[in-house]
């Protein structure tokens, strides 16, 4: 990693909607949809979607934190999807679609804390996001990368991925 960069680690439910919206954010540098926190090693997406390994789908954030900062980061993530539902994001059901925060650094777990407990405060039901040290990062198959802008037109990029872009603000 560059030395004037950081990245950040989301989990959000299906990690072509967080790829999506962070593309467009100004300051993000890289998105790369994987798997992190689970109990396997290079798990495959066929693995980690039967919700065995444990892992979440996720994305590696890649941005520069003079243009873009992490708190800024974190509420796009409030945005797009909803930290108040356990293991589920819309259809999508699964441990692997559940929200999670990997910190890396006391900096960035100090400012995810910080950033749940704030929105806990606007929301009515209980925020189930986690909030974990950064585990091994895996990236997911190629034909998972850069998927929206690859397949605009496909239902789900139209149907989930659009609004939650509209609702992000892009």
């Amino acid at each position: 990693m560059d030395k004037n960069t950081e990245t950040a680690i989301l989990g959000g439910g299906c990690f072509w909607c967080l790829e999506a919206v962070f593309e467009e954010v100004p300051g993000v540098l890289d998105v790369t949809n994987g798997y992190a926190g689970g109990t396997t090693d290079k798990p495959s997406y066929e693995e980690v979607s039967t919700g065995d390994t444990g892992h979440a789908e996720v994305v590696r954030i890649t941005f520069d934190p003079k243009l873009v900062s992490y708190k800024e980061l974190l509420d796009y993530f409030w945005k797009i999807h909803d930290p108040t539902t356990l293991d589920r994001q819309g259809a999508d059901v699964g441990s692997q679609y559940r929200s999670v925060i990997f910190w890396q650094g006391p900096d960035q777990q100090a400012q995810a804390k910080a950033s749940v407990a704030a929105i806990a405060k606007t929301l009515q039901d209980p925020v189930v996001t986690e909030v974990l040290p950064a585990p091994s990062f895996w990236v997911a198959e190629d034909y998972h990368q850069d998927y929206f802008r690859n397949h605009p037109t496909a239902a789900y990029c139209r149907i989930v991925i659009a609004p939650k872009l509209k609702k992000a603000g892009f």
